[in-house]
């Protein structure tokens, strides 16, 4: 088996052609023509990881975030991108990931974070279009909950996330109608306020999106970005286990959030 195979199924989970314009997906770094055999998943593509991925004997790297993104001049150990470009090519560590058009996707970050959530009867929100298959791709995701109060949908956010601590903003209403978006979505918060949620659980909020928020009485959770999207590696390890039976699939047990609070 080949990278190219690993590429071509993982192009089913995800088509690759569903990314953003800006983004960058797909094998970054390595041969397609190359063995693979062991494949190691991480939502972030670190040094350490890469470092874990070596002492296992990966000779493949899946990752939800890219390991290039935007323009670099050099690949050396000078700077932290060049550094693990080149742990990784000496290697021989080839680097995958899938990263708007695992967002997007049905069966992807989104729908891995309303899962995690236990959300009943999860849609989306405000389908961006339709794949090859005819199924509808987006973003944010929203179903329901038990009724309860605010209080009480923290502590599960925080329990079912593993999230050390949440920010938030209290939009004065029962929670009962959810939306979520894994990453930075908060910008989202007008359309799930329009859509009648009166919650939204995401990461990356701005002072001004929190206040707006409040205003329009919706409680915004930012529960963190590795926090939100970090499901969907349980999704990639599940994913190639069933398709690729013959790859020796992990998660990194070392990678983790690398935000600390005092």
């Amino acid at each position: 088996m080949t990278v190219q195979d690993v590429l071509n199924a993982l192009n089913k989970l995800a088509p690759f052609e569903l990314k953003e314009e800006w983004d960058n997906v797909g094998l970054l770094c390595g041969r397609r023509s190359a063995e693979a055999r062991k494949a190691l998943i991480a939502l972030d593509p670190t040094l350490e990881v890469l470092k874990e991925a070596a002492e296992n004997g990966c000779d493949l790297l899946i990752t939800h975030h890219p390991i290039l993104f935007g323009a670099i001049n050099e690949v050396s150990d000078a700077s932290v991108t060049g550094a693990a470009l080149l742990f990784a090519a000496e290697h021989g560590i080839a680097c995958v990931n899938l990263h708007t058009n695992l967002d997007c996707v049905y069966g992807g970050v989104n729908e891995a974070l309303a899962a995690q959530l236990m959300l009943e009867d999860s849609r989306l929100l405000s389908p961006r279009g339709v794949d090859q298959t005819g199924r509808e791709y987006g973003y944010v995701r929203h179903g329901f909950v038990s009724p309860c109060t605010l209080g009480s949908f923290l502590d599960i956010v925080k329990k079912r996330l593993g999230c050390t601590a949440l920010r938030y903003v209290d939009g004065k209403k029962e929670v009962n109608h959810v939306a979520v978006a894994g990453g930075a979505c908060a910008d989202e918060f007008r359309a799930v306020a329009e859509a009648g949620c009166d919650t939204f659980v995401t990461a990356d909020v701005k002072y001004h999106q929190f206040m707006e928020a409040a205003a329009l009485g919706v409680s915004l959770i930012d529960a963190g970005h590795f926090e939100t999207e970090n499901p969907v590696c349980d999704v990639l390890h599940r994913f190639l286990k069933r398709a690729l039976p013959q790859l020796d699939v992990s998660l990194s047990e070392r990678h983790a959030d690398v935000i600390s609070f005092y």
